[in-house]
């Protein structure tokens, strides 16, 4: 199978991006890195904290509206568009709907060949991660915990908890490379 598309999945600080990053490095293909965090950032500011857009409330809980659902569509129709135009995807996400995040990513993504990881963190590794990056909202990793894997269905799954992303990123790339071996 030759996949076009490699879908990230997990809760905030889980290490999908240091992941996505290493993929880059160690698949013999060019692949694009995009994400939900690059999404957020292309939002009018008034939509990044507002019920409208996204808001985060008390707990780090993250909350979408209906502004932020349909800019959602057409950012991964946009995504869609790139990776039939020829380029390979690595998309970083969180899904805060668990499978409902994934049945739209699905009918965004059409008939492109998808690998589905699940990236998993113990809660307790993850908050320390938030800690440290300074740009989370206290509880927002304990918050998706429960949510973000609940029915998805996944190829392959890591966790980062005691494993580096670049060995995180090798797993993964010897599923899409057909098990040769990459850098």
């Amino acid at each position: 199978m030759s996949y076009q598309v490699i879908v990230l999945n997990g809760t905030s600080s889980s290490g999908k991006s240091g992941i996505a990053r290493c993929l880059q490095a160690v698949l013999p293909e060019p692949w694009l890195s995009v994400g939900v965090d690059m999404f957020i950032q292309t939002m009018p500011f008034a939509l990044q904290t507002s019920a409208e857009g996204i808001e985060i409330v008390s707990g780090g809980q993250v909350v979408v509206g209906p502004e932020f659902r349909a800019l959602e569509a057409a950012w991964m129709a946009g995504i869609a568009a790139m990776v039939r135009a020829g380029a390979r995807i690595v998309f970083d996400d969180v899904f805060l709907g668990g499978a409902a995040s994934q049945q739209r990513l699905q009918q965004a993504f059409g008939p492109l060949e998808v690998l589905w990881v699940g990236v998993h963190c113990d809660v307790s590794v993850a908050e320390g991660r938030e800690i440290a990056r300074g740009d989370r909202a206290p509880g927002m990793a304990a918050s998706q915990a429960g949510l973000v894997h609940s029915g998805v269905v996944y190829d392959v799954e890591v966790d980062t908890t005691r494993t580096e992303a670049i060995e995180c990123a090798r797993a993964i790339a010897a599923r899409v490379t057909g098990g040769r071996r990459t850098p």
